[in-house]
């Protein structure tokens, strides 16, 4: 019995140890910075402990190991807790780097970043959006075991965890993924939240006055605690009866001091955002009896913390259970490999080669979110792995095709599975958020940076305003995500204002690395989705109308595909002279520039119209092609039913445009009322070439 206390005691101390150098080398690398946030990464520091130390399946030598655990920090502001995580238990993460924090190009930026930092699972930062990633995470993971696994090989079978604080919870995202989280019943997620108590303006029981446990019982979770968060044996026990949950995603509310072990800051705004300072410093290190220099520790502790056997065994344990799984279901072993790697069929060229062909070849007249299901008919059913979802108007922007079935768990939380066209039971992959855009956009987010799974979703594009952090969170980080932004003008008419999109797509050509498409017809949009899906660094957002578009015949289709090309010469409407004037168009607007030419002939003025599906895509094209399409010389004039800015960059002497607010009424009236007419537009070029 001695001999077992006196275990217990040393293995106390070790923790105990274990959870100081995190508080130690935050504080350093904070102060050394002079900026950062020292508090939460030395209240959390126990939790890490636990977590890290008993329960994370992971190895430091394979970041990106396929069925390792995923590690969420959505209170990302306490990075030097997972940099000190990270470089303890062996990443390829030295001390070098966290004395370098927050430092022009130093692999330990203000806030982590997946893609800089190896063991870093998605950038956070922008609170909330963490939690709902790792929502995205664990319903990938849910999804592939439901797909791939079968009766004794189990290789799909990981957990998500995600730390989270008080400001993390009083962002609205994190009510709407906590709340899907809940009915989609991912019981390997796993959060923990840390209740400090404390933000930057102060104590938060003036505005913060959650319930939070019954908030999280109320989605459908399983709530453990409020319990000592300083007891890092307690937090592991309390993970370990959290992942006996079969049917429910766990809360694991943990109560902590921000800024534990400082004598004058601990429980303190002052702790939060800033340095220390070295006197405080110089305290906590007494306090917490830790004799160190900056930036040392001792290699017992980091014997206690070392990662790296372990995580090779169990990535070697899983090698040979894979082994057996290809020997057993070679074909299954396959795909998985092949959705893991994120590369696309070897037929994809040739399905998107027929898709566009097909709709060329069809001329059908219908509106450009239709042409978008006609694509994804064709999509759908050639890439299982991609997951298609809509908040709440699946009608309008037409996101579901006949290989997606919706997606449903059943009461004891398992895929509900559904007989296809083929007679094959599949899970469904046409997820029904809700009137939850932002969360969406997020847990698309989360899907993505999983692996195996290709996440589209569609909402209004003036809805687009709710998603948009999410939107830039998916280009900085290079996911490979489309959204599909339906009713994208004036176009829609009676519903007014409010949901007539004018500045939307300006806005969104203004996010680096995020590929923006309007095409004008079927033809437009099946090459639009077949770039989307082979953008394996971008998102993609599509702008598509509500009203129908006619085909518009063009020779070939092979330079859509580079963002905008000639659709139609002077001599396609009967004249055979020189250029005078070239009228770009997007979208819808494309047939009014094409009935603008028509009306301008007549008049014996010869204008090209060169289509421009995407900006974003033709800014990308060499300088030769760019002055073949608009030649140097030549007056341009673009037409677009949004906002005048961003075509002048094109050297555009006249826009038709709309710069004000729409209006409530019928689509041909508004379009009257704004100019948008063949007379108009071919009016506005003739005032140009007078000039």
């Amino acid at each position: 019995m001695a001999d077992i206390e006196q275990a217990e005691q040393t293995s106390s101390a070790n923790r105990a140890d274990m959870a100081n150098a995190i508080r130690a080398l935050a504080m350093d690398a904070v102060q050394q910075a002079n900026s950062g946030h020292p508090g939460a990464p030395m209240g959390m520091a126990d939790m890490a402990v636990a977590l890290w130390g008993q329960h994370l399946k992971h190895n430091p030598a394979n970041p990106s190991w396929f069925d390792r655990d995923r590690f969420v920090l959505s209170n990302g502001h306490a990075s030097m807790l997972l940099y000190s995580v990270l470089h303890l238990t062996g990443y390829k993460l030295p001390m070098a780097e966290l004395k370098n924090f927050r430092q022009l190009h130093s692999k330990t930026a203000g806030h982590p970043e997946m893609g800089v930092t190896p063991g870093v699972e998605t950038t956070t930062g922008p609170l909330g959006q963490g939690i709902s990633n790792a929502v995205g995470m664990a319903l990938a993971e849910k999804l592939l075991a439901s797909e791939f696994n079968r009766e004794g090989h189990a290789v799909i079978n990981h957990h998500t965890y995600a730390f989270m604080g008080d400001g993390c919870l009083m962002e609205g995202i994190s009510h709407e993924a906590a709340a899907l989280a809940g009915a989609w019943k991912l019981n390997k997620l796993i959060a923990l939240y840390d209740d400090n108590g404390i933000s930057i303006d102060g104590q938060v029981a003036p505005w913060f006055i959650d319930n939070t446990a019954l908030r999280f019982a109320a989605y459908g979770w399983n709530v453990l605690g409020p319990i000592d968060g300083h007891d890092a044996q307690l937090v592991a026990n309390t993970i370990t009866e959290a992942k006996q949950s079969t049917d429910k995603p766990t809360l694991i509310i943990c109560k902590t001091a921000i800024g534990k072990g400082s004598p004058n800051r601990a429980n303190t705004a002052k702790a939060h955002g800033e340095p220390l300072g070295a006197p405080e410093i110089a305290l906590t290190r007494a306090a917490l009896a830790w004799p160190h220099k900056p930036f040392t520790v001792p290699q017992d502790v980091y014997a206690a913390w070392d990662a790296k056997a372990a995580g090779a065994n169990a990535e070697q344990a899983w090698n040979e259970k894979f082994a057996a799984y290809k020997a057993a279901h070679p074909a299954l072993a396959k795909e998985l490999v092949r959705r893991m790697k994120g590369e696309l069929p070897k037929n994809f060229n040739q399905v998107a080669v027929d898709t566009a062909v097909a709709a060329h070849t069809k001329m059908e007249t219908v509106a450009s979110r239709k042409a978008s299901q006609l694509a994804l008919e064709a999509f759908t059913a050639a890439l299982p792995e991609l997951l298609g979802g809509s908040a709440d108007l699946t009608g309008s922007n037409l996101t579901n095709t006949k290989s997606t079935p919706s997606l449903r768990f059943a009461v004891s939380g398992g895929v509900v599975q559904t007989v296809n066209a083929a007679g094959v039971a599949v899970g469904g992959r046409h997820i029904n958020y809700g009137v939850r855009e932002f969360g969406m956009a997020a847990i698309m987010n989360g899907i993505a940076l999983h692996g195996g799974y290709i996440p589209y979703g569609g909402t209004f594009l003036t809805f687009s305003d709710y998603s948009r952090n999410a939107i830039r969170m998916a280009a900085l980080m290079k996911l490979r995500v489309v959204h599909v932004f339906t009713h994208d003008s004036i176009g829609l008419g009676e519903d007014g204002p409010t949901h007539q999109s004018i500045e939307h797509a300006a806005s969104l050509r203004l996010i680096p690395n995020l590929d923006v498409w309007r095409p004008g017809d079927t033809a437009e949009t099946a090459v639009a989705w077949a770039v989307a899906l082979q953008n394996k660094a971008k998102p993609t957002a599509l702008l598509l109308s509500r009203q129908n578009i006619n085909y518009a015949p063009k020779a070939s289709l092979g330079d859509i595909s580079r963002g905008a090309y000639v659709l139609a010469e002077p001599s396609e409407v009967g004249l055979k002279k020189k250029t005078q004037a070239v009228i770009i168009a997007t979208g819808s607007e494309v047939q009014l520039a094409l009935k603008a030419q028509e009306l301008l002939a007549t008049r014996r003025i010869a204008v090209r119209v060169v289509s421009m599906p995407s900006n974003t895509t033709f800014d990308q094209q060499e300088a030769a092609y760019k002055s073949a399409v608009l030649p140097a010389g030549v007056p341009r004039i673009a037409v677009e039913m949004g906002v005048t800015e961003g075509w002048w960059k094109y050297g555009c002497a006249a826009v038709v445009g709309i710069d004000s607010y729409g209006e409530s009424a019928p689509a041909p009236v508004l379009f009257q009322h704004f100019g948008f007419t063949p007379e108009n537009v071919a009016d506005t070029v003739e005032q140009v070439l007078r000039k």
